[in-house]
């Protein structure tokens, strides 16, 4: 069986030099502009009663929780789990860059049922057959001080994002919603507040790095999935930072070098909690603090920032 991912296979003849896109605003919600080349047909995708959504706001968690659950959906097998790199096992929706590498709806279209999706849009951009066909959602959510560090280095080294520019300056457009899928806060409560009425599962960054096994067995009661506990030990193993660090089905090491600029950064660079203590200043903290006060006023959704 042919396992190169459509990244690999790409490589091997180089792409041009990046021009990386500007943000256009979608009903308010600022995108990458080669995102919206197809946007009326990921408005339009048909999702199935089976399918499952893993949604999150960039950097907070995704990868580790698709990762999560495709070890699930295949009884802890790190094999199976081998079968591709983790663009092709769980395509992005709404991802699309025209001409270069397969869109996410051309991933999504290869694709055998039950599948699983990745997206990062607010809960208002989502397409309706999601909700219609009433299909189960993962939403993981990290505290905003640490996705604004771990988004600051991703659009460093990401040159499908805008160029992000001076800390200074990303972090007061982080505080603005100037930045792709705009307000951290608006998208975290969007999410939040949708969970009383659909079938999502709202989970905590936080708490998966406290005890991630505890939060893997939310996963799999969620998905009505269960699996001896020396299958939960490997999930739990293969899972983890530096089990997913080290294997390039996961670790986005097949992506080409002219997107993903690895001299500047690494994808998975970190993995903390608290580690917007080595990039916020007092004043910085203080701004960040009172913005989030006021955005979050009279919601119950909380965030610990350190554990």
């Amino acid at each position: 069986m042919n396992t190169m991912s459509s990244c690999e296979e790409a490589a091997q003849d180089p792409l041009p030099e990046i021009r990386r896109p500007r943000l256009v605003p979608l009903r308010g919600v600022p995108l990458p502009d080669i995102f919206l080349q197809n946007w009326e047909a990921v408005e339009k995708f048909r999702a199935k009663p089976t399918d499952l959504l893993i949604a999150t706001y960039p950097k907070q968690g995704t990868t580790w929780m698709q990762e999560i659950v495709d070890f699930i959906l295949h009884d802890g097998d790190p094999v199976r789990c081998r079968r591709a790199d983790m663009q092709s096992r769980i395509p992005f929706l709404e991802f699309a860059y025209s001409g270069h590498v397969p869109s996410g709806l051309d991933l999504l279209a290869k694709l055998a049922s039950p599948r699983v999706i990745k997206t990062h849009l607010p809960f208002q951009l989502l397409p309706k057959s999601f909700l219609e066909q009433k299909c189960k959602m993962i939403y993981c959510a990290r505290n905003g001080k640490d996705n604004l560090v771990s988004f600051y280095h991703f659009d460093l080294m990401n040159k499908l994002q805008p160029d992000p520019g001076s800390w200074e300056g990303y972090f007061q457009r982080y505080l603005h919603g100037n930045v792709s899928y705009g307000l951290w806060h608006d998208h975290v409560k969007g999410w939040w507040e949708s969970k009383e009425r659909f079938p999502i599962l709202y989970i905590f960054y936080e708490d998966m790095k406290e005890d991630p096994r505890r939060e893997i067995l939310k996963v799999m009661t969620f998905l009505r999935k269960e699996l001896p506990d020396a299958a939960v030990d490997n999930i739990v193993h293969h899972t983890s930072f530096q089990s997913m660090k080290g294997n390039p089905m996961s670790n986005y090491s097949t992506v080409p070098a002219n997107i993903f600029d690895t001299s500047v950064s690494s994808f998975m660079r970190k993995g903390e909690v608290g580690d917007w203590k080595n990039y916020f200043t007092v004043a910085q903290d203080e701004a960040f603090e009172d913005d989030y006060q006021r955005r979050t006023r009279g919601s119950a959704l909380r965030f610990r920032t350190v554990l």
